[in-house]
């Protein structure tokens, strides 16, 4: 599950953010508590902890003193605004950026996404 691109406590708060995003995990719900979720993945529960405390630190999940760790009822709204900026700054902004420099107005731009999305709408 873990590879060395990255801390493994920020693949844990990662794969948690993706669990809410993809609906795996949802508002209010328990999630496995720390000494669980290290014994399951056989490794350091101060890693794991530190992963919780990011994510608590995020607004993603919340603390229930002597309960265990749950999801924030907003944190799937919020993760998805937060992914929904970075699409545009990613991927939106330099695309227009690239294709004014080829010579594309970005009126052609925008009908060619108008285009794409006539296409999936009526796929559906």
């Amino acid at each position: 599950m873990f590879d060395e691109a990255s801390p493994i406590y920020r693949q844990i708060a990662s794969r948690i953010k993706a669990d809410l995003l993809s609906g795996v995990l949802a508002a209010d719900e328990q999630i496995m508590s720390t000494n669980q979720y290290a014994a399951f993945y056989r490794i350091n529960p101060a890693t794991v902890a530190r992963a919780f405390q990011q994510l608590v630190d995020e607004g993603v999940l919340y603390r229930r003193r002597g309960i265990g760790m749950f999801v924030n009822p907003a944190a799937r709204e919020t993760l998805l605004a937060r992914h929904r900026e970075r699409f545009f700054v990613d991927v939106v902004d330099p695309m227009a950026a690239e294709g004014v420099t080829i010579g594309i107005p970005i009126a052609d731009i925008i009908r060619r996404l108008e285009s794409l999305a006539k296409e999936d709408n009526d796929e559906r």
